[in-house]
């Protein structure tokens, strides 16, 4: 998209809904900056300034706005960013876990000098300033739509005490966190929030899509609504709950458990990819030009990255139907999800619990004994480092997978379109994408979805949405 000034200001006095996330205007008059979308009457042009990121506009010193709330604002899209390696850095760092710049570049496997230079050309700040910039976003946002304690609020966001939190609000902000405050506090709610996205977003499509798919006693979609376990390993603790998420305008409305309110950061973000939120529809519509029959499709991540590899697996050569009943009887090997509601039982199994079943244990639950090899290799590469989340660098992943026994270029694809959430994979070779474009020939498949290109997992989901 054309991002300079002119465009900007265009897009920010007719409140342009494709540019949501896209850019930040700081005014020049208030010192406040807003997301194009704001209702608040539009500045003169002269007293605008325009920032790639939130972070940026802050280190400027602009204060976000009250009311359009930049940390609503849909996140950059992978189209977004020109430099790999700065959208890695931004995905390991949304989940909240940030413990240092050291510690990020060495689980990207760059120094943490490359990481600094390639991260501040890309966002404009250092990744320990964005790391800043995004807590003080999730804590105003926690403080505006829950009843969560400020003491929770603190933690939850990342931030080491009250006090460290409170310091920053008035230093950045202006504010005190009770200023912020619009209900009471509350201990042992469920967290009530609500994530933004560009529209359209078609989320009957994507309801559609996760139900067929939706493992037994994990996931089910009821009354319009996506619920499912959690279960995850966030600093130094093991998390668990439930959540559910529906449509409401333009936003998802989000349910946690209140066993989750120190675990929102990863779990919000892990929503986001599975629901493709931050997707951008009008370049992916201008890219795939009349294959896109319904704008509103979004390229569906995943929550869990290990799940989905399992699912992934346990659905080579069968149905999506049989895949489900499989995944359905491993997850009963999991642990009892003993307070979500009804339709939910169990969290999936993790790696570890994976990786020390007996084989002939899978094969008694119906996995045929290659399958069954695969899923414990892949449990045990996951316990030794694989990474699977969209932080991860997509060449290693795949050939690491593929290194393993039993997965092939579709499986190892298909994880990197679902589970490292990558615009551009797609599942080689597959059958449905063979009926959709009558192309029959794995070479001549190949070649006729490299025309997508960098959008073949967009591509993938409108080619299936015709069978």
């Amino acid at each position: 998209m054309d991002l300079t000034d002119t465009a900007c200001y265009q897009a920010l006095i007719s409140r342009d809904t494709r540019f949501d996330g896209r850019f930040f205007a700081g005014v020049l008059s208030t010192g406040i900056y807003c997301r194009p979308v704001c209702p608040a009457r539009k500045p003169l042009a002269d007293n605008c300034r325009y920032f790639a990121s939130a972070a940026e506009a802050e280190a400027a010193g602009f204060r976000p706005c009250l009311k359009c709330r930049p940390e609503l604002a849909p996140g950059q899209a992978w189209s977004d960013s020109a430099n790999r390696l700065a959208k890695r850095a931004e995905e390991a760092m949304r989940g909240g876990d940030f413990t240092g710049l050291e510690q990020l570049a060495a689980q990207l496997g760059v120094t943490d000098r490359h990481l600094r230079r390639t991260f501040s050309e890309h966002f404009g700040v250092t990744p320990v300033a964005y790391v800043q910039t995004q807590r003080l976003l999730l804590a105003k946002k926690l403080l505006a739509e829950t009843a969560l304690p400020v003491t929770a609020v603190a933690m939850a966001a990342g931030f080491g005490s009250v006090r460290r939190m409170n310091s920053l609000f008035a230093s950045r902000y202006r504010l005190s966190p009770s200023q912020l405050r619009r209900t009471p506090a509350k201990q042992g709610q469920n967290i009530h929030c609500h994530l933004s996205f560009r529209p359209p977003l078609d989320w009957q499509a994507l309801l559609r899509f996760l139900a067929g798919r939706a493992i037994e006693g994990v996931e089910k979609v009821e009354n319009n609504r996506y619920w499912r376990t959690v279960s995850l390993y966030y600093q130094g603790k093991r998390h668990q709950g439930w959540l559910s998420a529906s449509c409401e305008g333009n936003s998802i409305s989000v349910t946690l458990s209140a066993s989750l309110q120190l675990a929102v950061a990863p779990v919000l973000s892990r929503l986001r990819h599975l629901f493709d939120l931050d997707a951008s529809p009008a370049d992916v519509e201008r890219a795939l030009g009349n294959l896109v029959d319904n704008p509103g499709l979004r390229a569906i991540g995943a929550f869990d990255g290990f799940e989905m590899a399992v699912r992934a697996i346990l659905g080579q050569q069968i149905t999506v139907a049989a895949a489900r009943t499989l995944a359905g009887r491993v997850a009963a090997l999991g642990e009892r999800c003993q307070e979500a509601p009804a339709g939910l039982s169990h969290y999936f199994p993790d790696a570890q619990t994976i990786s020390q079943l007996a084989p002939k244990t899978l094969g008694e639950l119906g996995v045929l004994r290659t399958r069954s090899k695969a899923i414990l290799a892949l449990a045990e590469a996951v316990n030794a480092g694989l990474d699977l989340t969209p932080a991860a660098d997509i060449d290693q992943v795949t050939e690491a997978l593929q290194a393993l026994p039993g997965i092939g270029p579709w499986t190892a694809s298909y994880i990197a379109m679902r589970a490292l959430h990558w615009p551009d994979a797609w599942p080689e070779n597959d059958y449905g994408l063979k009926t959709a474009t009558a192309i029959d020939k794995p070479k001549a498949l190949a070649e006729h979805m490299a025309t997508f290109s960098p959008w073949r997992a967009y591509a993938t989901q409108h080619l299936w949405s015709r069978l």
